[in-house]
């Protein structure tokens, strides 16, 4: 039985969390899910978006799942991924059938370095306006693309490519390139280049099937991953992982979506699909396919799914749907 902490958070991430542990109940697989809170609804009522009992929840499990948080963001995702250096954020970029993409043969991976780069938050006014400091370090940069590489080997894919902007950013992204080549030698056969991060942007919309495996640092992969996204469907269809040493950390990419929230129309399935991710972090390989397996049917039928996705059905209806496809997977 693995020790699960979740977060429903804020808005949509209440209902989209309560649909995807609908479907977990239909699992092989037993958890003890042990709850914690966090984000805007919470502050409001304690004065704290993050409080220590939560990050101590989520140190205490095996794994995390999150829904998503408001306005307070910034001090309970990136708080958590620092506090428990949750170095990869690892966010694919894949076609579904049944879905508006604009390209319904992507499947490619986004590995973007979580601890640093701008989003460290060292930021300060001055007389002529504001600086904010850019930390690129040794370290950082050659784990990440150590796992880049790595989770190229594992999942079986064969070309690895660094995105940058060392012909500007000379010294960091300098430094952030030739770290990328120099851990490249310890993958003989692997196949990998670099681009430049406005370069890529441009190939995301020209030609994106050139992609397998992206190792970046936190803002660029932040900003193409959400590109990524607007490609096969939209921020609803887009899991993401936050992984470390010893936790990981596993959440949808669309955020809370206030305007949405309360409805019960949001689409559940990011967040279930950043289930199957948490399933293939604790080795659960089978139960993974099955879950995703069960979510691609629902989504090529077409006929229980959310208004996102052209359907009139609700979560939980979309959610009792995948469910029941889970189950048959047993058979």
């Amino acid at each position: 039985m693995y020790k699960i902490a979740v977060i429903p958070g804020d808005g949509i991430g209440k209902e989209v969390m309560e649909a995807t542990l609908h479907v977990l109940e239909a699992s092989d697989v037993e958890f003890d899910y042990r709850f914690a809170e966090a984000g805007d609804e919470y502050a409001e009522k304690s004065g704290v978006a993050l409080p220590p009992e939560t990050i101590d929840t989520v140190k205490g499990s095996q794994a995390c799942l999150f829904g998503a948080a408001g306005e307070s963001a910034a001090d309970v995702i990136v708080r958590m991924r620092q506090e428990l250096d949750l170095y990869v954020n690892l966010r694919p970029v894949k076609s579904y059938p049944g879905t508006k993409c604009v390209f319904d043969n992507l499947d490619f991976v986004i590995v973007r370095e979580n601890t640093e780069g701008l989003y460290i938050g060292r930021e300060e006014y001055t007389e002529e306006g504001a600086t904010a400091l850019r930390v690129i370090t040794k370290r950082a940069s050659e784990r990440i693309c150590r796992f880049a590489f790595e989770y190229a080997k594992k999942t079986g894919r064969g070309k690895v490519t660094a995105v940058h902007k060392a012909n500007v950013l000379k010294k960091t992204d300098g430094l952030f390139k030739d770290i990328f080549y120099k851990v490249a030698q310890d993958y003989p056969g692997m196949e990998l280049d670099d681009r430049y991060v406005d370069a890529t942007a441009m190939f995301f919309i020209t030609k994106p099937q050139m992609f397998d495996v992206i190792v970046t640092t936190n803002l660029f992969g932040d900003i193409l991953s959400d590109e990524g996204a607007g490609l096969v469907g939209g921020l609803g269809l887009i899991p993401s992982a936050n992984i470390g040493e010893s936790q990981g950390l596993f959440e949808p990419v669309h955020g809370s979506a206030p305007r949405h929230a309360g409805k019960g129309t949001a689409n559940p399935s990011a967040m279930m699909l950043s289930a199957v991710m948490m399933l293939d972090y604790l080795d659960e390989y089978e139960e993974a396919r099955r879950l995703e397996n069960a979510i691609v049917n629902v989504l090529s039928e077409s006929k229980v799914v959310t208004p996102d996705l052209g359907g009139k059905s609700t979560t939980m209806e979309m959610a009792a749907e995948v469910r029941a496809k889970y189950e048959k997977g047993n058979i």
